[in-house]
């Protein structure tokens, strides 16, 4: 067994599929497949059950995935720990997230490798969580900083510390900028801007809905948006008030905008999420060690 066909096979079984495995490894599926049906005769045992639409493992391949697994992962701390020691690690590390405060936890970790390890570069991406899930499906991305609502089912994660708090921007001539907080009473019949993810129904509980009480759909949502930057520029025009987290738009002395909280007190908390079974470059591999050795608590 070689290695090479051992991480080709963990990645169909990530995927799901020969044709999305190929595109990842960047083979053709005719190679991919020929790979395959190597290794099936070389163990004499059937890995994979070929439906229409999905690739399924046998029982003996959820038994070749996670010896597989272990296999890659030792010779992957193996590099990482003899790269570690000439201080060589190099590469590109790829993370994607939404706009939030929070991402000042993952500032801290980039500055830190950075100090250590100068030829290791960072590449941010920044949207939605739809844009962000996207591309980390399609690896595209090694790292993904999510904001709750969003379904974690496909991911392994850590919960970042602190939580974004949710509010309503106004312009600060509006009457409601004279109230410290934003009650449900208090939007009812003006023009909102929302966040078409905080919006989206998931598989998990979804506290920004909830927090409407049932009456979201009744609101009077004028726009859409999935990230802050236009949503201030709409509201300093008169369009409306955007339904947003707090620390993402000037509300200094100088802005025309301000900030006020919801009352009950909303709160979203934020991810930094990787595909399950994802094979690490070294880099990648140490950034993710040190964001476990920050935010992980011990068991």
């Amino acid at each position: 067994m070689e290695l090479r066909v051992l991480k080709y096979f963990l990645a169909v079984a990530r995927e799901g599929s020969i044709t999305g495995a190929a595109n990842s490894l960047h083979l053709t599926q005719p190679t991919l497949t020929r790979q395959l049906q190597d290794l099936e005769k070389e163990l004499n045992q059937k890995l994979l059950v070929r439906g229409k639409y999905k690739v399924t493992l046998t029982p003996e391949g959820m038994i070749l995935r996670k010896r597989a697994e272990e296999i890659v992962d030792m010779v992957d701390k193996t590099e990482a720990e003899f790269l570690a020691l000439s201080e060589t690690i190099s590469g590109d590390i790829y993370i994607g997230g939404g706009e939030s405060d929070c991402m000042k936890y993952i500032a801290e970790v980039i500055k830190e490798i950075q100090a250590d390890y100068p030829e290791i570069k960072f590449h941010i991406f920044s949207g939605n969580a739809e844009d962000v899930t996207e591309k980390l499906d399609k690896g595209l991305l090694d790292f993904g900083v999510l904001i709750q609502p969003v379904d974690l089912s496909k991911y392994d994660n850590i919960s970042l510390p602190d939580k974004d708090v949710w509010g309503v921007v106004m312009r600060k001539d509006s009457a409601l900028a004279q109230k410290s907080y934003i009650e449900l009473d208090d939007l009812r019949g003006l023009p909102l801007i929302n966040s078409r993810q905080a919006m989206r129904k998931t598989s998990s509980k979804n506290e920004f809905i909830e927090w409407f009480q049932g009456e979201f759909s009744s609101l009077n949502t004028v726009a859409t948006i999935n990230l802050i930057y236009n949503a201030a520029v709409m509201v300093k025009a008169g369009i409306g008030y955007a339904i947003t987290l707090d620390k993402l738009v000037d509300t200094s002395s100088e802005s025309e905008l301000c900030f006020r909280p919801l009352k009950p007190k909303l709160e979203s908390g934020l991810d930094i999420v990787w595909k399950k079974y994802q094979v690490f470059s070294p880099a990648a591999q140490l950034f993710l060690r040190k964001m476990q050795e920050k935010f992980c608590i011990p068991d």
